[in-house]
């Protein structure tokens, strides 16, 4: 099992993150900020991942220390579980639909943090929400899982379904690129290194 648990603790927030990338779906999650919430069960369900977040956040200032630490934390955790990528697909690109909106995610496993982040659109807030903190996730994840992404809104009205639709098309990208395949010999680059 490629599994990973970990605790980060700042003067902004308290952590306590266990990540399995060859679950069942299950999820337990209680980040303070129910929007966020949602997003990482669907994340879970649809890549078939175990998570399990609690966080103590500064939410008293804002929801962005919260949102951008579990990226963070989420991002150590997969890196963890990837260990040396040895027999990954290391590539995917997934396109999910949520009633009228449609997006693309695709990663390279490359041990190469970088972003692009073409979303267009979305309202201010979903609820309580701060829907740029979106942006801000993935940023954390990346840096620290070390992966290309590129998250591409083709349409969409509904600032909820849109997000979603990313979350959903994240998780089954994530899972895909991580999947085992037993033809790769060895570290799927031909620099033997990623």
């Amino acid at each position: 099992m490629r599994t990973h648990q970990l605790s980060r603790s700042t003067t902004e927030t308290n952590i306590e993150l266990a990540f399995s990338i060859d679950g069942t779906g299950e999820a337990n999650i209680q980040t303070g900020v129910g929007f966020l919430d949602h997003m990482l069960v669907l994340m879970t369900k649809h890549g078939q991942f175990d998570l399990q977040v609690t966080c103590d956040g500064d939410l008293d200032v804002d929801q962005h220390h919260t949102v951008e630490d579990i990226g963070i934390v989420l991002g150590q955790a997969f890196n963890k579980c990837i260990g040396l990528k040895e027999q990954i697909q290391r590539y995917a690109s997934v396109t999910v639909p949520m009633d009228e909106a449609l997006s693309t995610v695709s990663i390279d496993i490359s041990g190469r943090p970088y972003l692009v982040f073409n979303v267009e659109g979305l309202k201010d807030k979903v609820g309580k929400f701060d829907t740029e903190l979106i942006e801000e996730f993935f940023r954390g994840f990346i840096n620290h899982a070390k992966v290309t992404l590129h998250i591409n809104l083709m349409y969409g009205k509904n600032s909820h379904h849109i997000i979603e639709s990313i979350f959903k098309s994240f998780g089954r990208t994530l899972a895909e690129a991580s999947m085992i395949n037993q033809n790769i010999s060895g570290i799927p680059s031909t620099k033997g290194i990623l």
